[in-house]
């Protein structure tokens, strides 16, 4: 059995200094915790220079939902709105339990950072100690290796939740603050009809006024159904359905849905704009691609909500080993039961049919066609998530869907690096805009 990795392990260690490393890492969250829920900046607490950035970054994510709670929302009302229509179908793996119960109130909110989450995060690291190392392992390395993964998910979280909720707070948090246009693209039909404006390669739609379905033997004006179509003001995007290209098909169980792409770009023009840093020219100076997830739709299904999660290497157009995220929808007592704790990239084929070490043709094109949309339609919102068809004709080629902006990675790889860079540049170009923010309001 390989050794795994932890960053808060080290070789050698006796029990004195794990203990210490321990208490350290406890007060540090704490410690950050309470400092950034009082209103701390990002890095004005001397006690975690000495964490990775991500541990700031975390910490001040977590914090900034209480600052956040009452204040506007750009989809949902206010922030805390979004996290009970958002969170009432997860579930931390093994609990069964949704997460909006968390959020009625501040206080359980605060209780569950506070002594839920800590211990969840004792019980997740016990677990994957026992996993994750080799039976032979003596007593002082196993919990030397326990200490470590506690620390890492209290204070360094690798899990797609954790990337989602710090994406989803930083889209709360930049609207309010900045006021960004972009956000009104998260309606659909705003979308389409602005994209296909622009000539932005966004999905067809049907230009008539209304649409009509009957029931092909229902009488006595009983089965009829009427459609005013939202080119008209109604509340209906009508389209044509789109099918999978070959390429996608070929990847997929006979009866699969329509799958798609999910395709990260990062936009760092409006931190820039804050900070005084000027205009970029060019989409290659301030939007990139992070990451691209194939999602294989099962069979039967009728859309890729139910799917496998391949992760594709774009510096060589290749899809990796596949996952999914279903153990954290597991609701109730009976499923969490029955719910695996962890899951991992171990997946090759999606319904039988193999997927990893297939190229995915077009795959440079697909990343460069959501970098120059994002900053021609977009540029001013930080994070967005592109659902990508491929499809066959009559409508081929590749086309947008829609656009997500409190946008989940789908556990696909990414630049951490980067990405806490940009999340850092964010939050402290945001910190004065902030400021002004409590002025105003007080």
């Amino acid at each position: 059995m390989a050794a795994p990795e932890c960053q808060f392990v080290s070789n050698g260690d006796g029990i004195l200094s794990l203990i210490l490393r321990l208490l350290k890492g406890i007060v540090a969250y704490y410690a950050g915790l309470g400092y950034y829920v009082l209103g701390g900046s990002l890095n004005g607490l001397s006690l975690l220079q000495s964490y990775p950035k991500r541990t700031r970054v975390h910490l001040y994510f977590l914090a900034l939902n209480f600052w956040l709670w009452k204040k506007p929302h750009y989809r949902t009302g206010t922030h805390q709105g979004d996290m009970l229509k958002n969170l009432r179908n997860v579930a931390i793996p093994g609990t069964g339990v949704p997460l909006h119960l968390f959020v009625y109130f501040r206080v359980t909110a605060l209780f569950f950072l506070v002594a839920v989450y800590p211990a969840v995060a004792a019980v997740s690291a016990v677990n994957r100690a026992r996993v994750e190392l080799d039976k032979s392992t003596g007593l002082v390395e196993r919990a030397t290796w326990a200490a470590g993964f506690f620390l890492e998910q209290l204070l360094t979280p690798e899990d797609w939740f954790t990337y989602w909720r710090m994406n989803s707070s930083l889209a709360s948090y930049h609207s309010l603050l900045s006021g960004a246009e972009g956000y009104r693209f998260e309606n659909k039909w705003d979308f389409l009809r602005d994209g296909a404006a622009l000539d932005v390669p966004v999905s067809p739609f049907l230009d008539m006024s209304d649409l009509v379905i009957k029931d092909r033997n229902e009488e006595g004006g009983m089965g009829i159904f009427f459609y005013k179509n939202a080119t008209e003001g109604g509340d209906w995007i009508i389209q044509r359905r789109l099918h999978n290209g070959e390429a996608v098909q070929q990847m997929l169980p006979d009866n699969a849905p329509l799958s798609t792409f999910r395709v990260m770009t990062a936009s760092s023009w409006s931190a820039k704009q804050v900070a005084g840093k000027g205009d970029a020219a060019k989409a290659g100076d301030c939007v990139k691609a992070l990451s691209c997830v194939f999602r294989a739709g099962r069979a039967g299904a009728s859309t890729d909500h139910s799917s496998i999660l391949f992760d594709v290497d774009t510096a060589k157009a290749e899809l990796g080993r596949g996952t999914t995220n279903d153990h954290w929808y597991q609701l109730g007592l009976h499923k969490a039961l029955k719910c695996d704790w962890l899951s991992t990239h171990d997946q090759t084929d999606a319904g039988g049919v193999p997927v990893t070490g297939k190229k995915l043709l077009g795959c440079q094109e697909m990343l460069d066609m959501c970098v120059d949309s994002h900053y021609q339609m977009l540029k001013d919102v930080p994070l967005v998530g592109w659902d990508v068809a491929i499809c066959a004709p009559p409508d081929e080629g590749q086309w947008l869907l829609e656009v997500n902006l409190s946008c989940n990675f789908f556990r696909g790889s990414f630049d951490k690096d980067k990405y806490f860079d940009f999340l850092e540049e964010y939050l402290v170009a945001l910190e004065p805009l902030k400021a002004k923010y409590r002025n105003k309001s007080a």
